[in-house]
């Protein structure tokens, strides 16, 4: 093998710098010097210990001359002036060179690379095996796992105390227009989403096709009612009005704070305090079938009222002798708050009753987190999560505008809904509308003025009454309402109403009950968000441009030729050719260092008295191992199928040789002995 060629397979350089310039370069094999050994002082090693072993790791050097002496000319060229060729080992094999440190290094693309699978949480050991797959094998790569995770450290280490002001920049520089669907909000805290446990707190709602929407998220150093009422005030005031209901658990934090800050209506999840009724009540009662037939009832019905709601709270309760139940009490007096009964009318009440948006985008989150990130990995990793909501909000709104609905009768205003509404709401239009069609009836019919009342028997629900529905022609538009107040808790016309009009030949769909938060062109189709990642900050633009450009560029030319391998060897020959070339670009401009290209991610940082700290870690309410406490009797099961380990010291069990009382001992008689 050619000199030369092992020279760049096994290489140390050295140089010498005269006044910033360096004009001496020395090459020398991977194999030069010898190991220096650390010896250990015998005599700090006790004779009646057991003997110490140390891990024999071996040496690679050994005493190699073989080198290359370089000095730099007046044409600023480096000419070669001593060259020493023989070496005195055997050469690597060529299917092993991958091993050696000098041909391994993480350049721009796979750079570029990891980071983009950092984006999606995706870790430095994943990273090596996706590009060894798509190499074709490890020593295709031009790196290991170890040069992976160095890469990730390196980066972390560059950030350092810089985590914070790096976010805030971006976050300067980030203007983003996204429409708001905030008629109803909530939100709830997750938390190990970061290395400093700050508390990430999302907030969901609802957007045109009735899918989650984040419409922006908080990390909190605390969480007291403080901490709380700063969030919402930063809410109110970014998007410039209050919601008309919050959804929350029953933090006593954040109740007080939205009593202080809001006037929106404030509702607890139905389903964490119907999940804490099982236990409350005991095991027994849980299990009875009637008691939770009832409870179910009284609780979830959306059409009983409030009077039947006390009639049967106080009925279920003095059946199962449960009238000073000091819980139910409580849960009794909150029912405000939870029970649907009392809010059966108010304006789109009915669209969210548990915070199980929130806990589906806490899980949504929890994909691309980790309790290991720094801030500038954590807001990458947020931002990751708006790419893919924004691309399904897309999704949804080109399936709207492009695939036509069916519709399933003649009658006219579903047509023109299909025209109003997004897809997502269309079908639940389209169901009210057969269920008016084909299991309703008009019972009453009568006039008094100009209002008309009719009496609506549902046969889907035949255990109910009549549904009432008043109706009247106005010089502005008609006015409709129904007992089952449906329009009032979703914000789409009931079954009952759209029978009468139709009843009445009604050919032009009310706009006056049509809510814009279901319309599908809410959202602009011409929007443009502007969306400035972390990772494009301070990185030549035009690069990466060129980059994906020629990354493209390639995979349609190789779909082109895949059936014709003579062509698509010409076209690698092609590339190959092209070697050379990037070889002597490389030698007049050769590539920025690593350090560099972590400056080109994260900008020119210098400390400054205005530069924002990253914070102390904090103890949140999920401090601590976050496991179910077992039982003794499991903990020995575990602790008798695991291999116990011995002591080195003393040979037994259960402990190690820091914690071996032996060791203690003999190290306390050492001590008296020296005395």
């Amino acid at each position: 093998m050619h000199l030369l060629q092992v020279f760049l397979q096994e290489k140390n350089v050295s140089w010498k710098n005269v006044g910033g310039l360096v004009k001496i370069r020395y090459i020398v094999c991977s194999k030069e010097g010898f190991h220096v050994s650390k010896e250990i002082d015998s005599q700090s090693v006790d004779e009646n210990s057991k003997k110490i072993v140390r891990c024999n790791r071996g040496s690679k050097r050994v005493g190699c001359n073989a080198h290359v002496k370089l000095i730099l000319e007046n044409n600023n060229m480096f000419k070669i002036y001593y060259f020493e060729e023989e070496h005195n080992h055997i050469f690597v094999e060529d299917e092993d060179i991958h091993f050696l440190p000098a041909v391994r290094s993480i350049d721009y693309v796979k750079e570029s690379f990891i980071s983009g699978l950092f984006a999606i949480n995706i870790g430095p050991v994943k990273a090596f095996n996706i590009m060894k797959t798509m190499y074709g094998g490890f020593g295709e790569v031009g790196a290991s796992k170890v040069d992976c995770k160095n890469y990730r450290r390196d980066l972390n280490l560059y950030i350092g105390e810089y985590d914070a002001e790096m976010v805030v920049r971006c976050l300067i520089r980030k203007k983003e227009c996204f429409p708001v669907f905030g008629d109803i909000v909530g939100f709830d805290d997750t938390y190990k989403a970061n290395k400093y446990d700050l508390v990430f707190v999302p907030f969901t709602g609802i957007d045109n096709h009735f899918r989650n929407v984040t419409f922006g998220g908080a990390l909190l150093g605390s969480e007291t009612a403080d901490s709380y009422r700063w969030l919402l005030r930063c809410f109110v005031n970014a998007f410039g009005n209050e919601p008309k209901v919050v959804f929350t658990d029953q933090d006593a934090a954040m109740k007080r704070a939205i009593k202080d800050e809001l006037l929106s209506r404030h509702r607890l999840c139905m389903w964490h305090i119907w999940e804490k009724l099982k236990t409350k009540v005991g095991p027994v009662l849980s299990a009875n079938i009637d008691f939770n037939t009832r409870m179910t009832h009284v609780v979830w019905n959306d059409t009983i009222i409030p009077e039947d709601f006390e009639t049967e709270w106080h009925s279920i309760m003095s059946t199962f002798g449960l009238e000073n139940h000091e819980w139910l009490k409580d849960m009794y007096d909150l029912r405000f708050d939870w029970i649907p009964a009392y809010y059966h009318g108010e304006n789109l009440a009915g669209l969210m009753r548990t915070t199980s948006r929130c806990e589906s985008e806490n899980y949504f989150f929890g994909q691309i987190c980790n309790p290991r990130c720094t801030f500038v990995e954590f807001f990458t990793h947020f931002e990751t999560a708006m790419d893919i909501q924004r691309h399904k909000h897309r999704r949804n709104d080109h399936d709207t505008r492009y695939i036509q609905s069916k519709t399933w009768s003649d009658f006219v205003l579903e047509k023109q809904a299909s025209e109003i509404y997004t897809k997502t709401i269309f079908k639940d239009i389209q169901i009210e509308i057969d269920a008016a069609i084909t299991k309703c009836m008009s019972k009453s019919h009568d006039t008094v003025g100009d209002v008309q009342y009719y009496e609506i028997k549902d046969f889907k629900q035949p255990c109910t009454s009549l549904f009432k529905v008043q109706y009247n022609k106005q010089e502005d538009g008609l006015s409709i309402s129904c007992t089952c107040k449906w329009f009032e808790q979703f914000g789409i016309l009931c079954r009952h109403i759209f029978y009468v009009l139709q009843y009445d030949d009604i050919t032009e769909f009310p706009r006056r009950y049509v809510h814009r938060i279901w319309m599908r062109d809410v959202v602009s189709n011409g929007s443009n968000h502007c969306n400035i990642r972390f990772d494009e900050i301070g990185r030549n633009s035009e690069i990466d441009k060129v980059l994906r450009e020629t990354v493209v560029a390639k995979e349609y030319v190789v779909n082109r030729l895949v059936g014709d391998l003579d062509e698509l060897c010409r076209y690698s020959d092609h590339i190959k050719s092209y070697i050379d070339k990037a070889d002597e670009v490389m030698v007049a401009a050769p590539p920025p260092r690593r350090k560099e290209r972590f400056a080109d991610i994260g900008g020119n940082l210098e400390k400054s008295d205005s530069m924002i700290r990253v914070p102390i870690k904090i103890r949140t309410k999920v401090c601590g191992v976050q496991k179910r406490i077992k039982s003794n009797r499991e903990i020995a099961i575990q602790k008798s199928s695991k291999i116990q380990k011995s002591c080195r010291v003393c040979g037994g069990k259960g402990h190690n040789s820091r914690t071996c009382k032996d060791k203690v001992s003999s190290n306390a008689i050492g001590s008296s002995n020296a005395i």
